[in-house]
């Protein structure tokens, strides 16, 4: 997994201003597009995009300071058809226009050429199983949601509370099948995990694939497949949050598993009376790697 991150890496330097061949390259090294942007904005700590973005945006302030072409002539050498496209990425990465660095000299904000390396890491044991599932249904109710990758999501929070609180009483009377419990489902995910990226998060529970569902209630169809179950205790929602980041940086680079598309699921199993701690499962599935 390192040499295909720095496969990826070596990928945009080789082809700034153009549209790149992730897929091809994941496949070159047995893995898949998915699992790569995953484990790239996982480690990096922002989207594949976003770097592209930032180096694309790093080497064109040296020709806007060099002063030798036209604004339009630079754009277009990036990758962008008009000086306005080119004005608003540039001000994103910068915090200025490419009129007023071309004037001023800056300010600049250099992104550095990122180099992935491998690190003795992994001194605390991670609870983890790997299962076998047949279909099974995920019922709730549904709504998309900003991804918030730090901290209490208000918006699924805000989701959760309407709720009346013997809807949560019929919703746990449903549930037939694992996962446990009243579920927190994330569908949908940008593969990127680009922060402020649309999810389906879905609060409900599990049932078998044949199970009648009310036709009030959302549904996720959830093929038969693997699933690494991850378990955690302590602190919430913070020991849920690295469990899930210590996935990227621990577990799947000494595993030889890798992530498929489909639903992230959190069920809690065990809490104290205000939350602040927590017992939890988190799954997500997964395919040979």
């Amino acid at each position: 997994m390192i040499s295909a991150l720095n496969g990826v890496v070596d990928l945009v330097e080789e082809h700034l201003t153009e549209v790149l061949d992730v897929d091809g390259l994941a496949r070159a090294h047995g893995t898949t597009e998915y699992h790569l942007r995953r484990m790239f904005s996982s480690l990096a700590g922002m989207p594949l995009s976003e770097y592209v973005r930032r180096r694309r945006m790093t080497v064109a302030a040296a020709d806007v300071v060099r002063g030798e072409d036209d604004l339009l002539t630079i754009a277009v050498r990036h990758g962008y058809g008009s000086t306005e496209a080119f004005g608003r990425a540039f001000r994103a990465v910068h915090g200025a226009g490419p009129g007023d660095v071309r004037r001023d000299g800056g300010p600049l904000r250099a992104q550095p050429q990122l180099r992935f390396r491998l690190t003795v890491e992994g001194s605390t044991p991670m609870d983890t199983r790997v299962i076998d599932r047949p279909a099974f249904r995920l019922i709730g109710h549904a709504a998309r949601v900003p991804l918030i990758h730090q901290g209490v999501n208000p918006h699924i929070q805000r989701h959760i509370t309407a709720l009346p609180q013997q809807e949560h009483a019929r919703l746990k009377a449903l549930a037939d099948t694992d996962p446990p419990g009243l579920l927190q489902v994330c569908d949908d995910l940008d593969p990127d995990s680009t922060e402020g990226s649309e999810l389906t998060y879905l609060h409900g529970v599990a049932v078998a694939a044949d199970s009648p569902v009310p036709d009030d209630l959302d549904i996720i169809e959830v093929p038969a497949g693997r699933w690494a179950v991850f378990r955690s205790t302590g602190p919430h929602p913070q020991t849920l949050q690295d469990t899930w980041a210590a996935t990227a940086t621990d577990w799947f680079p000494a595993n030889p598993w890798r992530l498929r598309p489909g639903p992230a699921i959190v069920t809690i199993l065990d809490h104290a009376a205000d939350f602040s701690t927590a017992t939890c499962e988190l799954w997500l599935a997964v395919e040979p790697g």
